[in-house]
């Protein structure tokens, strides 16, 4: 029995995956966490063999609780599971030692599949995630204006993106406001924005974020 942790921060996500999972008969779902912060701590309660990752969540996000996991934990295997298949995610996340990527439209046998394969030591990534990430290395292939930016820009313009303040990013991630002001016009400049309305705009017509996940959050 393969015990897995789910984290996202739709509980409706997560009791529907666990309800499919728990239903093959081969996972047992030993804690559930809405974000990287609370990630962290059920795992250290749970002790799974995997780990579920969504990418988009409030606080430190999936890219920064899945680094501190694997640190903390070199036998964990992590495998996300999200909306996002444009780079830089699913690259930044095998980077930092993710073992599998999925889109959450995946089946259920691929889910299934990607959990075993990894808690074998293997590696797993969705059809249409290779996809993207074999084009993203082809000359001329596509390419995203938001690979420019570094990890710690990328996990805080994701949670202004969300509606974050600056004071809230400030304690989320143990770094002063000035910093945060900083790494916001970082990013700014390295994405040709002027505020966070347009850097949100630039990011929902690159599928970072959806308009749902943006009410939501708000």
């Amino acid at each position: 029995m393969i015990k897995v942790v789910l984290v996202d921060d739709h509980q409706l996500v997560r009791t529907g995956i666990k309800l499919i999972l728990e239903g093959t008969g081969n996972v047992r779902i030993v804690g559930e966490a809405e974000s990287g912060e609370a990630a962290i701590e059920v795992v250290q309660e749970t002790y799974p063999d995997v780990v579920l990752m969504d990418i988009s969540m409030p606080g430190m996000g999936g890219l920064e609780a899945t680094r501190k996991l694997l640190a903390a934990h070199p036998g964990l295997k992590v495998v996300v599971l999200s909306v996002h298949v444009e780079e830089p995610f699913p690259s930044r996340f095998m980077k930092v030692g993710a073992s599998g990527y999925l889109t959450k439209d995946c089946a259920v046998e691929e889910m299934l599949a990607a959990i075993t394969t990894v808690h074998q030591g293997g590696r797993y990534i969705g059809a249409e995630v290779a996809r993207k990430m074999a084009m993203h290395h082809i000359p001329g292939g596509a390419s995203s204006p938001f690979e420019r930016l570094s990890d710690r820009e990328l996990q805080v313009m994701m949670m202004v993106i969300r509606g974050a303040k600056v004071t809230e990013i400030s304690e989320k991630l143990f770094i002063s406001t000035k910093t945060v002001n900083t790494y916001r016009y970082r990013v700014f400049e390295k994405l040709g924005v002027k505020n966070d309305v347009e850097l949100t705009h630039l990011a929902m017509r690159h599928g970072i974020i959806e308009e749902a996940d943006l009410a939501a959050s708000r």
